[in-house]
């Protein structure tokens, strides 16, 4: 049987059972029909018995020289009309004088009558010349009170049977009609098992359950199964620690309504939907998620249909951790940033140099050397400038690349720098994430206005650090929405992220950040890192 479908087993079981019980409520209902039909037949042998102990005739006919001459046909007749199988009147010797069999008439009546004999009618079950029967044995007294002769008469055990045959044959009839009914039954419910289960036995759901359950918990990615009224009804560990949610605890798989559960609102909406989600971004406070989302569709649709499903059972969705991956992007954009200024730098060195090449033979060295000088004083004023004042290296190499980069799309950058801003603890690449940001968009919006100009401040207190960026352009239109995922006053698609990043970032850290016109101004606890690490890292890069 290991290897049935639960169906299977389950009509196996129900089948048994109903067999089982079928089986002892005939077995019940024949003993105590069999109860009956011998109580019956006891009674109506006592009724035929005393009602001939009773009779006048029967006495007159004892005080004949012959009793049996008029007791026999009497005797007969009463067997007759009553329906019973014997009638014996006997001496108190047990001498018959009346007999089914009229051979046996003078032999002696088999059986107990010391209690008859004694003035006590009884019945029992006993076996006579006739076999088996159930018979009741009444004294015969005379005016005195002596008993001068004793009636008994009773009914066969095959008799009683035989009454007994009818009413189990019903009982039968009955016991079979339940059981095709349970079984047409269990039947059906097995038929519904196996159409939900697809047949598969229950060793074989528990291996699968087991299974389920260890990859929902190896996997890296979260899971989030939803039933078709959105609420959850599982998800797995990672889910738990991407989406905030608290531990599932086993054995309480009930649906979580979406409401009752605290989670970020961009996530929160996804969740809500109804359709696929494909590659869909959500930034949550201390994570950049990017989620897929399918509809599971019911095998039985045209019967799901018409219970008004439409065939969607629910929906199962993926939630990624893109957090590390945005940050190296961010890194890789920065990186991108220094290359192409280097580049554009040294292609503008290039002509330059070829300039001043011209100069020296034309035998003006006089004006090549004032050109170079020139050049040079104005590039480097700036490195200077950054690298005595800035101690945090990926500060300072990403506002040297910014500056390279505003100076070849033609925008003033000006730098407002403390006389000496030392290495912190926030880390490089939340620096990343937030200078970096803020710069690019600052960079765009003052492209396209009549003078173009980008302020970057950066300002360091003894326990915080402020960074403003400002720009020549007019600020965004919609400072509460301007940090939402896909909000973006660019044309081109694919924006809209680098903010919601931003304050994402300012949030775990425990900062705050703040819009006034164009002037992006971002708030960050830190603490001094120490100065020889500060060294040491100053010196790596």
């Amino acid at each position: 049987m290991r290897s049935w479908s639960i169906a299977a087993k389950l009509f196996a079981l129900q089948l048994a059972m109903i067999v089982a019980l079928a089986a002892i409520a005939v077995a019940w209902i024949w003993a105590d029909a069999r109860a009956d039909v011998e109580h019956d037949a006891a009674a109506k042998s006592m009724a035929v018995a005393e009602t001939m102990a009773a009779d006048p005739f029967v006495h007159t006919a004892l005080g004949t020289a012959d009793p049996s001459a008029r007791l026999q046909p009497y005797a007969e007749d009463v067997m007759s009309d009553a329906g019973v199988d014997f009638v014996t009147i006997m001496a108190p010797d047990r001498t018959r004088y009346t007999h089914r069999d009229p051979a046996q008439i003078g032999g002696k009546f088999l059986g107990n009558i010391d209690r008859a004999l004694a003035g006590e009618p009884f019945t029992e079950t006993y076996t006579g010349t006739l076999g088996p029967s159930v018979r009741a044995v009444v004294p015969i007294e005379d005016e005195h009170g002596d008993v001068i002769a004793l009636v008994a008469a009773g009914v066969t055990v095959s008799n009683t049977q035989v009454a007994l045959g009818g009413r189990i044959a019903t009982v039968i009839a009955a016991a079979l009609g339940m059981i095709a009914i349970g079984a047409v039954g269990a039947w059906l419910l097995s038929r519904y098992l196996r159409r939900v289960t697809w047949g598969r036995g229950a060793e074989e759901m528990s291996r699968m359950f087991a299974y389920y359950e260890g990859v929902l918990h190896s996997i890296g990615e979260g899971l989030v199964l939803q039933d078709r009224t959105g609420a959850i009804l599982l998800y797995n560990d990672r889910a738990a620690e991407l989406l905030g949610l608290p531990r599932r605890e086993r054995g309480r798989d009930e649906p979580v309504p979406l409401d009752r559960l605290d989670l970020p609102p961009a996530v929160a909406e996804v969740l809500g939907r109804e359709g696929a989600v494909v590659d869909e971004i959500a930034i949550t406070p201390t994570h950049v998620l990017v989620i897929d989302r399918d509809v599971i569709v019911s095998r039985e649709r045209d019967r799901d249909r018409d219970r008004g499903a439409g065939g969607r059972i629910g929906s199962v969705t993926t939630v990624r951790d893109h957090t590390q991956l945005q940050q190296l992007t961010g890194e890789l954009a920065t990186m991108t940033t220094l290359s192409d200024a280097l580049r554009s730098q040294a292609h503008e060195f290039a002509n330059r140099l070829h300039t001043i090449i011209a100069l020296i033979e034309l035998d003006r060295a006089a004006d090549a050397a004032a050109l170079a000088s020139s050049e040079l004083a104005l590039s480097q004023a700036l490195a200077d400038r950054l690298l005595s004042a800035v101690e945090e290296p990926v500060l300072l190499a990403l506002l040297l690349g910014k500056a390279a980069q505003a100076s070849e799309r033609g925008i003033a950058f000006d730098l407002d720098l403390p006389d000496r801003l030392e290495a912190t603890s926030v880390p490089a690449r939340d620096l990343i994430t937030i200078v970096g940001n803020l710069i690019d968009n600052a960079l765009d919006a003052a492209s396209g206005t009549p003078a173009p100009r980008v302020e970057v401040s950066v300002q360091a207190a003894t326990d915080e650090l402020r960074i403003a960026v400002a720009d020549s352009g007019g600020g965004p239109s919609d400072r509460e929405r301007v940090f939402e995922l896909g909000v973006t006053t660019k044309q081109a698609t694919g924006h809209g992220i680098g903010l919601a990043l931003v304050r994402q970032t300012v949030t775990r850290l425990g900062g705050r950040i703040s819009v006034a016109g164009s002037r992006f101004e971002v708030t960050l606890p830190v603490i001094a890192a120490p100065a020889a690490a500060a060294t040491e890292v100053s010196t790596d890069a």
